[in-house]
Parts: structure tokens; sequence; C-alpha cells
């Protein structure tokens, strides 16, 4: 596993809508492994896979590790099938903007659609700071920054 290079703000890649991933390979499990190793390393919840330069349908999670037991989850080609209606507002924060901090409105939970790195389509209801962490990352696969919906603290 290799630790990348992050992307910053200001970098064209961050703000281009990614491509569906159609081969699930020895070269993607070595993107998304590297990509955790990156997002521990930096140390995020969450990177998504232009911010290391790769204009892919890729993240990974781990909301947990930082107060515990790491629960790594990587998402190929994520979709929200369905969200709550209800939103809550919370403070975020993004490694390819460093030193800044922004309230952004999010749901409260969002249904999740998406395949592992062997293809199999995998759902899920995410709620609390797993689905924050989905829609800030999913965020980034369409070139969607925090700085375009949140507002700086």
């Amino acid at each position: 596993m290799a630790v990348l290079d992050l992307r910053f703000d200001g970098d064209p890649v961050l703000r281009a809508v990614c491509d569906p991933v159609t081969a699930f390979d020895d070269a993607l499990n070595t993107l998304v492994a590297d990509m955790f190793a990156t997002m521990y390393d930096a140390p995020g919840r969450g990177l998504a896979a232009p911010q290391v330069g790769v204009a892919s349908r890729v993240f990974v999670t781990d909301v947990t590790w930082k107060e515990g037991d790491r629960t790594p989850i990587a998402f190929v080609n994520p979709t929200v099938v369905a969200r709550a209606d209800e939103t809550a507002t919370g403070t975020e924060a993004c490694l390819s903007i460093p030193d800044r901090a922004f309230d952004v409105d999010r749901p409260v939970w969002v249904a999740a659609r998406w395949q592992d790195l062997s293809g199999a389509v995998q759902e899920a209801r995410l709620a609390g700071p797993q689905a924050i962490c989905f829609c800030h990352e999913l965020d980034h696969l369409d070139g969607v920054l925090i700085t375009d919906h949140g507002v700086e603290q």
C-alpha cells in the first residue's frame, strides 16, 4: 500500500464528474488499498478517488476509526436510492480543503447502493456520521465541494 498525493481545491480533477468503474480487477484493489492508506495517514474519515487524482466513481470511508475499531468500507459506483426528508446541519472538513470547516446541511439518513470490490451490489441504510460521510464523498464524484453548498465557519 502506498500513501498517495492529495489534490487540493483548485485542481481541475476535483471538479470532474467521475467515470463509472467497469473493471473490478487488481488495479481497482490497489487503488482502494492505497486510498485507505492515504485516508488513514491524512488522517481523514473518507476519501474519494478524485482527491488522489483519479476521476473514477470510487470512495472509501471509515467513520469510527478515530474513536475505536476500524470499519473500512469501499464504495464503487455509489448512488443514493432514497433519502430522509429531515436534514441536519453539521460541521464538515475536507482533506482537499485544509484548515477550513463548513456548516453543511445533509439528510439524516440515506439509502445507498454501491458495488463492492468484486462487483457485487450492496445496499444499506446509512445514518448519522456514515450518511454524512457518504454524501460528502459522493459529492466529490460529481465535482461538488463543500465550498459549493456549505457556510464557512
